[in-house]
């Protein structure tokens, strides 16, 4: 069990050999775990003080003298209080700016609702230019980074507080825009993104006892979103759920809808945050709460599949 950004922070110690990679932090660089970068290579890391705004405008003057930067802070405030700065200085100029936002989601847990990013995936993948991705455990998260260095144009990575289960083999191999195939099945699919992908996992073990076929695709790039997957899903699939700590608004599933609208409509059911604020508890309590657990997977999966078989008798 790791967190997505004790991940990130490692990660970014690493590509620091780059001397190319700046990194830059609002004064959060020990919950970021930019703090490892910052340790191991002082004269490229820039603490830029409680000033979200400031440091995207830095970080973008660094990128135009051809450095790859790295800013990091809480989701919340990367994209919420720095979002024109994002808009105009980073995506209309297409710079290679890694904003990383830390902390986002109920995940955050006790910190409560202000420090929870539940619309950061809303708001970045709606930029033009910006590619969205949100690894699923510390393996993704760390091939992800490496990817990022050679990745051209802007990029919002959003990254964990808490402790989530290890899924990948050191030998997986990451592509940014391209969805991995989980499991097989063929009665209904789980589209699951970050913290839930390990939940959609043990929802479709439990549904394969039930009798359920459930495939099981991890969706690490939100945009480009990975059109083909989604689609074979729809195709060869009764129904499709999408699993996100995120806003159901304009997140992972508001983005597989819209791809299968245009190519292939099928039924979908979206287990997220259904348009409300969070609350301070710890993360387990919020995820029961909010209907972000694999029984509400399988529940929803149920219901999905009860319904086809219905639509079909008729």
């Amino acid at each position: 069990m790791t967190a997505t950004r004790e991940a990130y922070g490692k990660a970014l110690a690493e590509i620091g050999s780059n001397i190319n990679v700046v990194a830059l932090d609002a004064d959060l660089s020990c919950s970021t775990k930019s703090s490892d970068f910052a340790k191991k290579y002082p004269d490229r890391f820039f603490n830029l003080g409680i000033s979200e705004q400031d440091m995207i405008g830095t970080a973008a003057g660094l990128a135009t003298c051809n450095k790859i930067t790295f800013a990091s802070t809480f989701a919340v405030f990367a994209t919420g209080r720095a979002y024109d700065q994002i808009r105009v200085s980073v995506a209309y100029p297409n710079l290679n700016v890694r904003i990383v936002g830390s902390h986002a989601g109920l995940m955050t847990g006790e910190d409560g609702a202000t420090h929870q990013a539940l619309e950061d995936i809303s708001l970045m993948r709606s930029l033009p230019n910006m590619t969205v991705i949100q690894p699923a455990d510390a393996v993704e998260t760390e091939k992800a980074m490496k990817a990022l260095l050679t990745h051209k144009g802007p990029v919002y990575l959003r990254t964990g507080r808490g402790k989530v289960p290890i899924i990948f083999k050191e030998d997986y191999e990451f592509k940014i825009g391209k969805g991995v195939k989980l499991r097989e099945g063929s009665d209904i699919t789980l589209i699951a993104t970050g913290s839930m992908v390990h939940e959609a996992i043990n929802a479709a073990e439990i549904l394969e006892k039930r009798n359920i076929s459930t495939r099981v695709i991890n969706i690490h790039t939100i945009k480009p979103i990975d059109k083909e997957i989604i689609i074979n899903a729809a195709k060869e699939t009764k129904a499709i759920i999408s699993c996100e700590d995120h806003s159901i608004i304009g997140g992972l599933g508001s983005a597989v809808a819209e791809v299968t609208a245009q190519n292939h409509p099928c039924r979908m059911e979206f287990i997220g945050v259904r348009d409300t604020f969070g609350e301070s508890a710890p993360a387990k309590d919020l995820y029961e709460k909010y209907g972000l657990t694999a029984k509400h997977i399988v529940m929803a999966a149920e219901n999905l599949v009860k319904a086809n078989d219905r639509f079909q008798q008729n």
